[in-house]
């Protein structure tokens, strides 16, 4: 079916262009490969989720295997939907290392979310650099998205560096912006526009 449709404009990204294709796997340097979640991923992706530090910043949790495998569908569906796309990010195309995503995505305005974390072994290593890297050139040049943001909790300070380090410029702070295990919290907004990005990882 297709969406009505009422702007004065045309979309940035034209409707379709997404699922029209299957989620590609995206290389990013140091040998990392990032690739559509798996079945088989369902262990490691539960068990990334009983780390205390991604449980401090992520409240929304899978309680099984089951449901991890429940989530990966919901990822195919969403790209499907054109209204995201998940990625395992992987030590060439094996072992799983973090997760990335682009969430939101808005094809009119040509603007999206990133997302991410890491396992506890894969942090310090230039993992969630390497992986926001691929991910934003391939979102900005080859999809033609215009703005990427990334938001994190103002006390997530590696959660700064890594959006900083990969050329997310820190636009301000949205108060009182997202819940967390311990109240709420302040929340600090980066973005990266076509063009304005440092060249290259």
């Amino acid at each position: 079916m297709t969406r009505a449709r009422a702007l004065s404009t045309p979309s940035v990204i034209a409707p379709g262009s997404l699922a029209a294709s299957p989620q590609p796997v995206l290389a990013a340097a140091g040998g990392l490969l990032l690739r559509p979640w798996a079945d088989g991923d369902a262990p490691v992706f539960l068990a990334a989720y009983r780390d205390d530090e991604i449980r401090r910043w992520h409240t929304r949790r899978p309680l099984s295997e089951a449901q991890a495998r429940e989530w990966f569908a919901a990822y195919r569906q969403d790209w499907q939907r054109e209204k995201g796309a998940h990625w395992a990010v992987t030590r060439d195309g094996g072992e799983v290392l973090g997760r990335i995503a682009l969430k939101g995505l808005n094809l009119d305005d040509g603007v999206a979310e990133v997302a991410y974390w890491v396992v506890p072994a894969a942090r310090r290593t230039g993992v969630a650099s390497g992986a926001v890297g691929a991910l934003t050139a391939w979102a900005l040049y080859e999809i033609g998205f215009h703005r990427l943001e990334l938001d994190h909790s103002t006390r997530n300070a590696a959660s700064c560096g890594v959006a900083t380090r990969s050329g997310y410029v820190m636009e301000g702070t949205k108060r009182s912006a997202a819940v967390h295990d311990d109240g709420r919290h302040d929340m600090h907004l980066h973005a990266c526009v076509r063009g304005e990005e440092p060249a290259g990882p």
